[in-house]
């Protein structure tokens, strides 16, 4: 694990966000495992990686489809990386002990519940231990991101 890159989301939803970094994995020519705390999350953001922009292409899967290696982005609740992924992406909190087996890792989380931030602060001192790069991102008023620590 060489990188953990915290995303603080607070202006946008992670339905808003988490496509323009999918994008940039994807143009970065990377594979993702998109890990998520339930079902109906995954279901809900496979259809907003399709819907997001008519003129731009996510290619991605969730679990239980029939070709999960070929997957450029994969979206599971479980611990596994089908695709050969080196991006894993955390969405709220959620647990993985493979986070130490992936060159990166975008841990986003919901600023607006409290519950959230206060697992994100737990998390943030979990992975200070784990000897790697790790930074902080918040959005910035009018969009995009900025690093504050």
């Amino acid at each position: 694990m060489a990188e953990i890159r915290f995303y603080h989301l607070q202006r946008q939803t992670l339905e808003e966000a988490l496509p323009k970094l999918m994008e940039r994995v994807v143009e970065a020519g990377l594979r993702a495992v998109v890990k998520l705390p339930e079902r109906g999350m995954m279901e809900t953001l496979n259809k907003v990686l399709w819907d997001y922009d008519a003129a731009s292409f996510l290619p991605h899967d969730i679990e239980g489809c029939e070709s999960p290696e070929d997957q450029t982005i994969f979206l599971t609740t479980g611990d596994h990386n089908p695709n050969a992924a080196t991006v894993l992406v955390l969405v709220d909190a959620v647990k993985s002990p493979d986070v130490k087996n992936y060159d990166r890792c975008l841990y986003m989380f919901d600023g607006r519940d409290e519950g959230i931030v206060g697992a994100a602060r737990e998390d943030w001192k979990v992975f200070k231990d784990y000897d790697v790069d790790m930074s902080y991102w918040q959005q910035r008023e009018m969009g995009g991101w900025e690093q504050k620590a």
